[in-house]
């Protein structure tokens, strides 16, 4: 393959969840994780605006969590210019909202929330362990999250979190779209899957089975190939 991929990470940990993934995609495509840049409260065009800057044109976007939302963000905004949108455990809203029930119920999130501004390491150490919890070695994995934890991990990610609704953009994007979600995922109901793919039919929304929200580190060999096969079904060599 000779399309290029670029991860976004999601909040709090880092870019270092997603580089068992890239390993696992080795030589079949040029693929980079791009680290998200610093957030200022009320900033989130200015915060797309830096991404697109920085990300090259004719890429397939991709992320985890709050990166895959961000990248249908971006899609949107590029159009043609994206071949393609891949969101690993990527809900359309974080928190639940009228109209999206397969979310995070909003009390959970501001109790989580307060608990951050409060005592951030902590905290940050408690969402290691949800995003591992249903992980067939969920404390192996937690480890392996915040083994490197840094990134957006301020009260201002968390508050673009809570205003993130990404339906509109998985409406407008009309490329070649590939939605995955584990379903044993703590922080996005499986839910969220059918929900996605009632926003836009046309994409491709896939679970993996027992998966927790980690799963790009958890099955990172599996996932892997999901989107390699995905991309090659889509990308250039279908042309």
């Amino acid at each position: 393959m000779t399309e290029r991929l670029i991860l976004l990470p999601g909040w709090g940990l880092g870019s270092a969840p997603l580089q068992p993934l890239v390993d696992a995609l080795g030589s079949q495509l040029q693929v980079d994780i791009e680290p998200l840049p610093p957030l200022e409260h009320g900033q989130l065009e200015l915060w797309l605006d830096q991404l697109d800057e920085r990300l090259p044109r004719g890429a397939w976007l991709g992320g985890w969590s709050l990166g895959g939302m961000l990248a249908s963000l971006l899609a949107a905004r590029r159009a043609e210019d994206c071949p393609g949108l891949l969101t690993l455990a990527s809900n359309a809203s974080f928190i639940a909202r009228e109209g999206w029930s397969a979310a995070m119920p909003t009390a959970t999130f501001e109790a989580f929330h307060d608990s951050y501004r409060q005592n951030p390491s902590a905290t940050l150490k408690r969402f290691a362990m949800l995003c591992s919890q249903g992980a067939a070695d969920a404390r192996g994995l937690s480890r392996a999250l915040l083994a490197q934890a840094g990134g957006v991990d301020s009260l201002a990610g968390l508050d673009l979190l809570a205003t993130l609704d990404t339906r509109p953009a998985l409406l407008q994007f009309q490329g070649p779209q590939l939605h995955l979600f584990g379903t044993a995922d703590a922080l996005v109901p499986a839910a969220a899957a059918a929900a996605v793919q009632a926003v836009q039919p046309a994409a491709q929304v896939r679970s993996v089975e027992g998966a927790s929200h980690g799963f790009a580190v958890e099955q990172a060999e599996h996932v892997a190939a999901m989107l390699l096969g995905f991309m090659e079904a889509h990308g250039e060599r279908a042309a």
